[in-house]
């Protein structure tokens, strides 16, 4: 008699544990680009619960797997709105960057090219400096080239750190140039 009862609420629990086991997957699903570009280690929790969930409905354990499973879409949700709001602030970031990072660049070049030319540098600046204007010149660019690289394959994160690398060696080129650093560019 007890064992029957104890089937029978274990089996009672089988149907909502399934249902929720699938509204998780179905969330997590439509997240998953998504989170796994600006939120990873987020997604992979919400992932490992869902696995533990699975797991304990294929053992039998009906409301474990209930408990694991029944607030997961919920999150999956909450994951996509930060997700989104993680993606915008990547954005942004890299808009303010981008405009002026190309620029200081072409002011850099020119400034080297100048300087190269010249007879006699002026105060402030001997050849050791603009050998390293140079190098960072040459520095900047690769970084940029890499930062855009990556925001054209959609790696925002990687984009931004590398895109906020080549603005302060821009700002960094700039002043051993003794050059104007624009006012947005300024730490």
């Amino acid at each position: 008699m007890v064992a029957l009862l104890v089937a029978a609420c274990g089996s009672a629990d089988k149907v909502p544990a399934e249902a929720a086991i699938k509204a998780a997957e179905g969330a997590l699903g439509a997240v998953r680009g998504e989170a796994a570009k600006f939120l990873p280690d987020q997604l992979k929790t919400l992932e490992d619960a869902l696995a533990g969930a699975k797991a304990s409905f294929e053992k039998g354990d009906y409301a474990a797997a209930l408990g694991g499973a029944k607030d997961l879409a919920a999150k999956a949700n909450d994951l996509q709105v930060a997700a989104i709001a993680k993606r915008t602030e990547l954005t942004r970031a890299w808009t303010d960057v981008s405009a002026g990072v190309p620029k200081m660049a072409e002011a850099i070049q020119s400034r080297v090219d100048i300087l190269s030319q010249s007879k006699k540098l002026p105060a402030g600046i001997d050849k050791g400096k603009l050998a390293g204007a140079k190098a960072g010149l040459a520095s900047l660019k690769q970084t940029w080239a890499e930062a855009s690289a990556d925001y054209s394959a959609g790696n925002f994160t990687d984009a931004v750190s590398k895109a906020k690398a080549a603005k302060d060696k821009a700002v960094e080129t700039m002043t051993a140039l003794n050059m104007q650093v624009p006012a947005a560019a300024k730490p």
